[in-house]
């Protein structure tokens, strides 16, 4: 797992290089030479965190001002019969 560096303006112009090298390890994004960001993949960053990975539904609870959005699917009443084989 090595680390690699994107100068700021190679991570703008190819996001998804970065994005592909941070499968394998870290990927540090310079600003005037020096490190000023770091991208890493999502199991990376919860085993750093120490966390477990987060289920949609904790994601969905962590989004800021998502209290009190009122969401009602719609139902469906669906009837299926099923013809003989005879």
């Amino acid at each position: 797992m090595g680390i690699q560096t994107f100068s700021s303006r190679d991570f703008t112009r190819d996001v998804s290089a970065a994005k592909r090298a941070a499968v394998d390890g870290p990927v540090f994004i310079t600003d005037r030479g020096r490190p000023a960001f770091a991208l890493l993949n999502i199991e990376d960053y919860h085993r750093m965190a120490g966390q477990s990975e987060a289920s949609l539904l904790e994601v969905m609870e962590g989004i800021p001002s998502g209290e009190g959005i009122d969401f009602k699917p719609p139902r469906i009443n669906l009837h299926i019969t099923c013809a003989s084989l005879d």
